[in-house]
């Protein structure tokens, strides 16, 4: 469709920088506002209003996704999620150490990315060993284990979506987006706050859409993109290192746009405050739970929002596996965090701020 819109200066490669900026911006400001986490949907003090609000945003993105597919608009049969031999090993792993990593940080990658943006300077570092990490884990050092993990695979055929199951995709799309909803309704959320995360919902089949049908081009195409923060971290690192001989794509264009969102978002409606490391203990956790994640988000073949609010969209069996194993992941971790408390010393009276509160 790009052909048609009558650009002459602006490739489509190029426009969908601009894009992603906008869908970016968007994501950060809504993300800043909801403090949207599926870190605190799992583990959080607060996991109950805090789920009901990424539930919210996962029914709308199902809605939207699959009413694009079936109005032809987009297609996710060549799409990475849809091989039928699924590396069911790289996924399990990938998914229990991202799950681990963010608890360890405590704050998915969306997260700190939307604190980076609001002042937070362990979110910002957090954000920076993680991007290095997940590309030494696609093109580095760490690529052979990455290889070696993908290659146990399960040849899963047709019932690699769930659409190829019974009852198609109309009725699996049903089922989750009205069994998320369900349980949105009951969080105790404000219909004001489940508004705003069914906004950031949108933004999936909206950048979908756009990647896919929009700024499509048969002369210089560009590949089908949502919501997600592996691939597109690693992709930024890079190309701030080497703009003169790459030029930057959705992805980098997306981690800009959420940064200047939150930015904006944490100014106007308050939140922005520099904070920093307070020990040296504390800085190794959480550059540990960086590591894991840039591992475990590349292994899983995305985050919570690349293979869940954006992933689980398209019925894709290997995305729903790998936000499974990711809360798993994080749900043994807090539990092994929590009995290590107990048996410690009993907890100074001060608690010291963490990204994610």
């Amino acid at each position: 469709m790009f052909e048609s819109l009558g650009f002459e200066k602006l490739t489509a490669p190029q426009a969908a920088v601009y894009f992603a900026l906008i869908i970016g911006a968007l994501f950060g400001v809504l993300a800043q506002v909801t403090k949207f986490c599926f870190r605190r949907a799992v583990v959080g003090d607060d996991s109950r209003a805090a789920a009901g609000v990424w539930l919210t945003a996962l029914a709308v993105a199902v809605v939207g996704t699959q009413a694009a597919v079936a109005g032809g608009l987009i297609s996710f049969d060549d799409h990475r999620f849809m091989t039928a031999e699924m590396p069911v090993l790289a996924i399990a792993v990938g998914g229990l150490l991202f799950g681990a990593g963010m608890v360890l940080t405590r704050g998915c990658v969306s997260r700190l990315t939307v604190l980076a943006g609001s002042g937070n300077l362990r979110a910002g570092l957090v954000l920076l060993a993680f991007a290095v990490v997940a590309h030494m884990t696609l093109k580095g050092v760490l690529a052979p284990v990455r290889t070696a993990l993908g290659s146990v695979t399960v040849d899963m055929g047709e019932a690699i979506t769930l659409a190829a199951l019974p009852g198609g995709a109309l009725f699996w799309s049903g089922v989750i987006a009205l069994a998320a909803l369900v349980f949105a309704l009951r969080s105790g959320n404000s219909l004001s706050m489940l508004a705003l995360a069914a906004l950031i919902g949108l933004l999936v089949p909206a950048a979908w859409v756009g990647t896919g049908f929009v700024l499509y081009d048969d002369f210089d195409p560009i590949a089908l993109e949502s919501l997600s923060f592996t691939s597109p971290a690693a992709d930024t690192l890079f190309w701030s290192i080497a703009s003169t001989s790459i030029a930057p794509g959705f992805g980098t264009g997306l981690i800009a746009g959420v940064l200047g969102g939150a930015l904006v978002s944490s100014l106007i409606f308050g939140g922005f405050q520099w904070q920093s490391f307070e020990t040296a203990r504390l800085t190794g956790r959480y550059m540990a739970g960086a590591a894991l994640m840039g591992v475990g988000g590349v292994l899983a073949g995305g985050c919570t929002l690349g293979a869940g609010l954006s992933g689980v969209p398209t019925l894709s069996v290997a995305a729903i596996l790998a936000i499974a194993m990711i809360a798993v992941g994080a749900k043994l971790t807090q539990a092994l965090l929590n009995q290590g408390a107990s048996a410690g010393a009993a907890p100074s009276a001060t608690r010291p701020l963490q990204p994610a509160e």
